[in-house]
């Protein structure tokens, strides 16, 4: 017996998809409601933490993400200018637990590629360019309309849609995504072989400099700077943007020019942070991952805290036989601590460079966080 039968996810992204594997695997009947034409990922790569390959492994797509991805162990700290002296070595901290790398780097597109495989192999139903547009709550059910057409009536509706959620519009939860101040530049390149684990330099012309192993022969770049409007940009401006800012940075930034100057492709963000405080639900409507809490990716949380929330969220709905407030309750106290204590780290993270407070103590933030999220979520 399961507290649902017929579930409503509205986004195709990682959150999405991995609460339609787990409902799915359990004999629920699942839709995806997917506002993009067809599968994407933007940006270039990701880096997950222990704590999300856990998730995988309880999803049984982690053989699959091993053979997409580079795991690795630790991070390296270096220091801005022609050398890039590393000054500290992180210990590595297995946040997943002993059975999994500490860390592991992808290409966004492979993730999306894999989810979405196992998804439909469950039995999930993904729609694409189908934005959920209304919703109608009944005391059984919630009716989601796509444009002007019902899609039907379902026990429940997740909403899974991102920073810029129209679900979380939709229930009334006021609570906006707010920018910090940074946004980022990133660029998919080729891996010298030095580059072995995650790498970050901080100072110089830029907040945040640093890259990220996906593979054996791939690695994603970024760069972090003051917020800045870069709309419009053509590909050949936007490179030049990027190749500028990382003059001050030597080693294997250099292959990184390398690449751009070959016509590597870039994308630029702005940072955001929030937490909706709980309830994360209006009745058979809840809101999870980036829809319910965003924040800087400067301690590379963001993936694994909305996989957190698909993985207790389907656990509760699998284990229990009503969604009654019992379940919510849990739910949020699960949920929110953790998420909460995510956002305000990477967020005081990214302050502090900010406030170039060269006294914070960056690294032992980031190994404070990641002993918490070895506590099961």
């Amino acid at each position: 017996m399961t507290a649902v039968h017929n579930v409503a996810i509205a986004g195709g992204g990682v959150a999405g998809l991995a609460a339609a594997i787990q409902l799915a695997k359990a004999g629920v009947q699942v839709e995806v409601f997917e506002s993009r034409p067809e599968l994407t990922a933007l940006g270039s790569g990701i880096t997950l933490q222990g704590n999300a390959l856990r998730v995988f492994d309880a999803l049984g797509v982690w053989e699959d993400m091993q053979a997409a991805g580079y795991p690795f162990v630790g991070l390296n700290l270096r220091a801005p200018g022609p050398d890039a002296t590393v000054v500290a070595r992180m210990p590595d901290v297995k946040s997943g637990g002993p059975d999994y790398p500490s860390t592991m780097g992808m290409p966004r597109p492979e993730l999306a590629r894999i989810l979405f495989a196992h998804a439909e192999k469950a039995g999930a139903r993904v729609r694409f360019d189908a934005k959920v547009t209304g919703l109608e709550q009944r005391e059984d059910g919630v009716e989601v309309f796509i444009g002007d057409e019902s899609a039907g009536v379902f026990d429940l509706l997740i909403g899974a849609d991102g920073v810029n959620s129209v679900v979380r519009d939709l229930i009334g939860i006021e609570t906006k995504p707010e920018t910090n101040g940074m946004g980022i530049w990133r660029t998919f390149v080729s891996r010298p072989a030095e580059v072995e684990s995650s790498e970050l330099y901080y100072g110089g012309p830029v907040y945040i400099a640093g890259y990220t192993p996906t593979s054996e022969d791939t690695m994603y770049a970024f760069l972090v700077e003051k917020a800045q409007d870069r709309v419009g940009l053509s590909d050949e401006e936007a490179s030049k943007i990027m190749l500028e800012e990382s003059r001050a940075y030597g080693g294997p930034w250099n292959a990184i020019r390398a690449d751009l100057e070959k016509g590597a492709h870039t994308n630029y963000t702005w940072f955001t942070k929030h937490v909706v405080e709980a309830p994360w639900n209006r009745g058979r409507v809840v809101i999870i991952g980036d829809a319910a809490h965003s924040c800087p990716p400067t301690i590379a949380q963001g993936a694994a805290q909305g996989l957190e929330d698909a993985f207790v969220l389907t656990e509760l709905l699998v284990a229990r036989d009503a969604l009654d407030q019992g379940l919510w309750d849990e739910f949020h106290a699960r949920r929110l601590p953790r998420a909460t204590a995510v956002v305000e780290a990477s967020s005081q993270l990214a302050q502090w460079q900010i406030d170039g407070d060269r006294d914070a103590d960056a690294g032992g933030l980031i190994f404070g966080i990641a002993q918490k999220m070895a506590e099961p979520a």
